[in-house]
């Protein structure tokens, strides 16, 4: 029997099944596998793929959605990928295309590399920002902290979300209330018993991952990486916001150096909604 035309293969939603199927194209990319991180995508938000009648996938993505109600306010497409013997015959456009089509009228956005942008511009996505990925052995700062920081405990995931409500703007109550047992640590940094800032440092690989990153201010955002280096021997990487300059500076000075930096695109909005200025790094930049 003739294998079908890349063109004819289904497009279907994937599960938290798929996860070692979706880290089998990750590696045959070059990416890390990142099991972890590819299980959280496929249980909080939705994952498309083609299946390769030969075995894996021939393309993946996923969809993590924002919002209450039956309309959501934001969606973030993330882990776009293709099998390397299929590249560059169509197949990431045509997932995208599915993938907006589905969205309808809810706003997009995504973190692009050099290397995907010109197919997003096709699709309608233009520049709105960029984050800078950073990442190495942090050096301790010997300047204690006037912030106060401190390990998350359960009855804290309340206040968390109505803070995170505020700066990212759209729902994630399904992404923040999984955070406990997603991350290594999560910490809170607090003035008077109020929470002005957490932070989230997650395992992937060899390195823990810091993020969701919200903090009042950048010497508020220096504590609550600071204390999270503080109880780790793994290297650090986080994706910061480039606007916030003063803290990619101290984190560059602090050990971290540059690994990347991604276009962030939106589909539909011209700008993410929340309050920037306290939204330093996302928990990752496949979901927003």
């Amino acid at each position: 029997m003739s294998t079908p035309p890349l063109s004819d293969l289904p497009i279907r939603r994937l599960t938290p099944r798929d996860v070692s199927v979706c880290a089998d194209l990750s590696e045959n990319r070059g990416w890390p596998r990142e099991e972890h991180k590819w299980t959280l995508l496929l249980t909080a938000g939705t994952g498309y793929g083609i299946d390769d009648p030969d075995g894996g996938l021939v393309a993946a993505c996923t969809v993590t959605t924002y919002g209450t109600g039956e309309r959501p306010e934001l969606s973030a497409i993330g882990m776009v990928l293709v099998a390397e013997r299929h590249a560059r015959r169509g197949v990431g456009r045509r997932l995208m295309r599915h993938v907006v089509e589905q969205a309808g009228t809810t706003p997009l956005t995504l973190h692009a590399t050099p290397y995907g942008q010109p197919l997003y511009e096709e699709l309608g996505f233009k520049v709105t920002g960029r984050a800078e990925m950073v990442s190495g052995r942090f050096l301790p700062d010997h300047v204690p902290s006037a912030v106060v920081t401190r390990p998350a405990a359960a009855e804290d995931i309340a206040a968390l979300l109505r803070l995170d409500a505020e700066v990212f703007g759209p729902d994630r109550t399904h992404i923040i209330a999984r955070l406990p047992a997603f991350a290594d640590q999560l910490r809170v940094a607090e003035e008077n018993g109020r929470p002005i800032g957490f932070a989230a440092a997650w395992p992937n690989e060899d390195t823990h991952v810091v993020g969701p990153l919200i903090a009042r201010d950048t010497e508020t955002a220096k504590a609550l990486v600071a204390s999270l280096a503080a109880a780790t021997d793994r290297p650090l990487r986080t994706d910061i916001d480039v606007r916030h300059s003063e803290l990619l500076t101290w984190l560059k000075a602090r050990g971290l150096q540059r690994v990347a930096s991604n276009a962030v695109m939106n589909h539909g909005a011209a700008d993410l909604p929340g309050d920037w200025t306290r939204r330093f790094a996302p928990l990752t930049v496949a979901a927003g």
